[in-house]
């Protein structure tokens, strides 16, 4: 009985020795692959939110922000399957059931009587079911959804939130964006939360400028990319692309104001999970955050400091940014037969700061970004540098810029020659966006 009770005692001691080792006192950095905008059945869409989640489990991301629009998913939530079917246009409800079982599921009502409704899971509910310790990572989000008095459209995350933050108004989208982010500081400070708040899609209903970008200096981030297909990332044949948007306010913030710039990030927006809807679907964009810890805290404190990338493909090994050598250079991930275009992009000292504006066909002013081109002198987004690579036989493992002294900043773009494991109409090709450095 006595050897009994001691091989127990033992198997308890080396349980438990194996479950602290897989906490290390002081882990080593490494890179964390996240989705910062999702959105389920609680705003508008069409899955639920244990179904999104599961998606990007299996697919490889280790943190994921369920950011519906101006909702927490918490308190008691009740919805008519008929209308769940109807938003997804497709049997949602039976995946789920399938997929989770009558055991998770809840529902309430008659199907025959047309009365049926199921329960949508509240976040502490569905994080207990779905996080595993330092695998997978649930970041309680909110999209907070308005605009300004003139019409124009504003979208932002506010991410790891304790309490919904209603959409603040403003006379300018200047003016909404900084009670916004003033919004979520002063819930911060209340709630004792570390937090992070991103400006999204800028181009959806052209409703953000790059002079709006720059002129909130406490607003560090914004969507470069965003996965849904008619935001209009890549601008058009008179107003600019997302990548333009951000030379222009990086340029204005450095030069014109003595500020740090913006950094940015790629995210899906994922709206539709049931296959019949390509608009707004998982997979298109995500962010690499490099930290020690899987805790909102670390990756958000990380992303502050600059230290992650943003991606629709291409995986980068390493970045490294030397202060003493002014030397930035990338370690691109070989795959399979792929080629790479590397561009070191930035703005060197001496740009014009003072913007015209775009016109329409008709010659109208459009209400849009100004236009900073010029005849001479230093453009603002410059490519600096193009690299090429070619995989696997010359594997390009060392993108490198040595700025020269007069740059303002540079970051870095790297196309692939493939598609994207998920296609978007905006872009056939995967990327990859390193944050400026050099300012």
């Amino acid at each position: 009985m006595k050897r009994k009770i001691w091989w127990i005692r033992g198997l308890f001691v080396i349980v438990g020795a194996v479950l602290c080792a897989q906490i290390p006192a002081d882990p080593e950095p490494r890179w964390w692959r996240g989705n910062l905008h999702t959105h389920t059945l609680w705003s508008d869409g069409d899955g639920f939110p244990e179904m999104a989640i599961d998606w990007y489990r299996e697919n490889g991301y280790q943190f994921l922000a369920l950011s519906d629009h101006n909702v927490l998913s918490q308190g008691q939530k009740w919805m008519p399957v008929k209308e769940v079917t109807a938003k997804a246009k497709a049997d949602a409800y039976g995946r789920y059931l399938a997929r989770f079982g009558p055991r998770w599921v809840e529902t309430r009502g008659s199907e025959a009587a047309g009365t049926l409704a199921v329960r949508l899971k509240p976040f502490d509910e569905y994080r207990a079911l779905m996080e595993e310790r330092g695998r997978f990572l649930l970041v309680p989000a909110e999209e907070l959804t308005g605009g300004a008095a003139n019409g124009r459209t504003l979208h932002m995350n506010a991410l790891n939130v304790a309490e919904v933050i209603p959409p603040q108004a403003g006379a300018t989208i200047r003016d909404a964006i900084a009670q916004n982010l003033w919004a979520v500081q002063e819930s911060a400070k209340r709630t004792g939360r570390e937090v992070m708040v991103h400006v999204n899609h800028p181009n959806y209903k052209w409703g953000v400028t790059a002079e709006d970008l720059a002129a909130i200096v406490d607003e560090r981030f914004f969507e470069v990319w965003n996965g849904v297909d008619d935001d209009n990332d890549p601008g058009d044949e008179r107003r600019p692309s997302t990548d333009e948007i951000w030379d222009i306010a990086n340029t204005i913030r450095i030069a014109g104001m003595n500020a740090p710039p913006l950094y940015a990030v790629a995210t899906d927006d994922a709206h539709n999970y049931q296959g019949n809807n390509p608009r707004a679907v998982p997979g298109r964009g995500w962010v690499v955050v490099r930290a020690r810890l899987l805790t909102p805290e670390t990756l958000i404190r990380a992303m502050r400091a600059g230290d992650f990338y943003a991606s629709t493909g291409v995986t980068l090994d390493g970045i490294a940014f030397d202060k003493a050598t002014r030397k930035l250079a990338l370690d691109i991930h070989a795959a399979g037969s792929e080629t790479f275009v590397t561009r070191f992009v930035g703005t060197r000292r001496g740009a014009h700061l003072k913007g015209k504006p775009r016109l329409d066909a008709e010659g109208r002013v459009i209400e849009t970004t100004l236009d900073y081109r010029n005849s001479g002198g230093p453009q603002i987004g410059e490519v600096f540098s193009e690299v090429k690579g070619t995989n696997p036989v010359y594997a390009l493992t060392n993108a490198v810029y040595a700025l020269r002294g007069d740059e303002l900043y540079v970051r870095a773009v790297v196309t692939s020659s493939a598609a994207p494991a998920v296609p978007s109409a905006e872009f056939k090709f995967k990327r990859a966006w390193t944050q400026p450095v050099g300012w």
